[in-house]
């Protein structure tokens, strides 16, 4: 190969690399509210069985408190609400490789801020005590000689034992199911599940009228996005302050949760 040969190899090698350099840039600015406004359409990661959050319908659409804020923000940014069923596995990198917009019922943690980006938390999840309306429960210390039902090896598990005092009857299932039907049947004075398992207890129960006593431990619902996405993270937030203003985000709890929307647990 000459010297002149050598050069325009060189110059040809450079201008590729510069124009992969530049269409790199290019897409890591690409702008997430553009594609979703070009689109027409919104793609929410979803749980796609987690009642009262996210569950089949009689005509097999999703329903439930996500769909619900999915909703409000399709309808602020003008588009379509397409949710896409996703699963614990799967959902970071149906996120990071732009198969979805934006996923909901995603709990903040330091390790998935390093790869994602979080919204404002919007939905209160929650580990609670549950109890008849006519059993006084107000504390922990109010667990002591209660029987009180739990799943074993989770994180209400946990929760519970580090709270109850010694006196207190833990009697630990393998599964909620278990939990609930100790819970209902008498077998047990109270239970401990989180917020969305109470929910169902809570609304199926006229009879034992069962209430939230108290909680244990709290862990907001965060709307999760790709790092770098500033205008879709401001419109998610502005969506949800405003549903949070105008008692929209209320209405969604009482609804599927079964008890008002206490701000105190939108926060981490």
């Amino acid at each position: 190969m000459n010297i002149k040969t050598a050069m325009k190899s060189t110059t040809f090698a450079m201008l590729m690399l510069g124009g992969a350099v530049l269409g790199f840039a290019s897409s890591a600015h690409a702008d997430a509210i553009d594609d979703i406004t070009k689109a027409g359409v919104l793609n929410v990661g979803v749980f796609a069985d987690f009642p009262p959050f996210s569950s089949a319908s009689a005509d097999m659409s999703l329903k439930g408190y996500d769909i619900d804020v999915a909703q409000y923000i399709a309808d602020a940014l003008k588009v379509k609400l397409v949710p896409v069923p996703i699963t614990g596995q799967n959902r970071i990198p149906y996120l990071t490789e732009k198969r979805v917009d934006m996923l909901v019922s995603v709990g903040y943690s330091k390790e998935r801020a390093e790869v994602i980006d979080f919204a404002a938390a919007y939905a209160p999840y929650y580990i609670a005590v549950i109890g008849p309306a006519a059993m006084e429960v107000k504390d922990k210390e109010d667990l002591a000689d209660k029987s009180i039902a739990v799943n074993r090896g989770t994180l209400e598990d946990t929760s519970l034992t580090e709270a109850a005092p010694k006196s207190a009857d833990i009697k630990r299932f393998d599964n909620y199911n278990s939990v609930i039907q100790a819970f209902i049947s008498g077998q047990t004075d109270l239970m401990v599940v989180g917020n969305d398992v109470g929910a169902q207890v809570l609304a199926r129960q006229e009879a034992l009228k069962p209430e939230q006593k108290f909680q244990l431990l709290t862990s907001p619902s965060h709307i999760a996005l790709n790092k770098g996405e500033e205008r879709l993270k401001t419109a998610i937030n502005d969506a949800v302050a405003k549903m949070l203003a105008d008692g929209k985000l209320n209405e969604s709890s009482e609804m599927w949760l079964k008890t008002p929307l206490n701000p105190e647990n939108l926060k981490d």
